[in-house]
């Protein structure tokens, strides 16, 4: 299932076309998804920026076509390495790095999936781009499985991780199973699959899997607004704020804590919306 399988089944579920994601999940790949619906789709920009999180098991020996299970094997080597020997290959992965995407990924080239390309049996030059590993930990060995903890930036790919070890330890590899744990601050403990979801929109219970829209904004500031800045805010006027934090963005709340709208600085003490989430109060009436 892709992640746009995961959105269409969200819109059937929820009922409406405005449904989003945060972060492309490989097919392959099983684990958090954040999907926006309704107006907080226009929060996607504070979404799908944030780190993530991956449970990720490594075949050595067996390199593939798309770096994954999912391909076809285009090499098989002998694996006669030692768990020290993995653990320090592992640790010139950790920090910021140059990766070169794999042919098989949704990266576009002249307006053309790579994807495609390959299937197409062709290969092009890519460009590397830079990543950050925050952190990649060996925490089983089974030879010839291995299983690691990595914790990345948006836009690392595990499979060039898993590929790029792989070579690196002579042996070559590919990627067989990857859960993603967490994007951003949302974990997998606390997520709703798609059954789960399902049988709540069935029962009438559908807000319960939802998230207000702060939680898309947890690393903004917080200001609350006057019944009349609200008012002015939703007309698209800025506002005085006193005391305001010294940032580039802000979120800003009515006194019943709902979120109006994400406020920029336009001059000394003033700030003007960027977003409006909420209606206007006259509108409201």
């Amino acid at each position: 299932m892709t992640s746009h399988d995961v959105v269409n089944a969200v819109r059937r579920i929820v009922h409406t076309r405005r449904v989003g994601h945060a972060g492309t999940l490989d097919p392959l790949a099983t684990g958090v998804l954040v999907v926006m619906v309704g107006p907080t789709t226009r929060l996607a920009r504070f979404l799908s920026g944030a780190s993530k999180s991956y449970h990720a098991v490594i075949r050595l020996g067996v390199s593939t076509t798309t770096y994954d299970a999912a391909g076809e094997v285009v090499a098989r080597r002998p694996v006669a390495v030692e768990r020290a020997a993995v653990a320090a290959a592992l640790a010139q992965f950790r920090g910021t790095l140059q990766q070169v995407p794999p042919m098989y990924s949704a990266l576009k080239v002249r307006g053309k999936p790579l994807y495609k390309l390959a299937r197409q049996g062709r290969e092009i030059k890519r460009l590397p781009r830079e990543v950050t590993v925050h952190e990649l930990l060996l925490t089983a060995w089974n030879l010839p499985e291995l299983t690691v903890e990595v914790t990345c930036s948006a836009g690392t790919y595990v499979r060039s991780l898993a590929h790029d070890l792989g070579e690196l330890l002579g042996c070559g590899a590919h990627l067989t199973a990857l859960t993603r744990t967490a994007s951003g601050s949302f974990r997998i403990a606390e997520s709703v699959s798609l059954a789960g979801l399902r049988a709540l929109a069935e029962h009438g219970h559908l807000a319960e899997a939802l998230l207000p829209p702060q939680a898309a904004l947890a690393a903004l500031p917080i200001v609350h607004l006057t019944p009349e800045q609200v008012r002015a805010v939703c007309h698209g006027q800025s506002v005085a704020l006193e005391q305001a934090p010294d940032t580039n963005e802000i979120q800003a709340w009515d006194e019943e804590g709902h979120l109006v709208a994400v406020l920029i600085p336009v001059a000394e003490g003033r700030w003007r919306p960027n977003l409006v989430l909420a209606q206007s109060p006259r509108t409201q009436d």
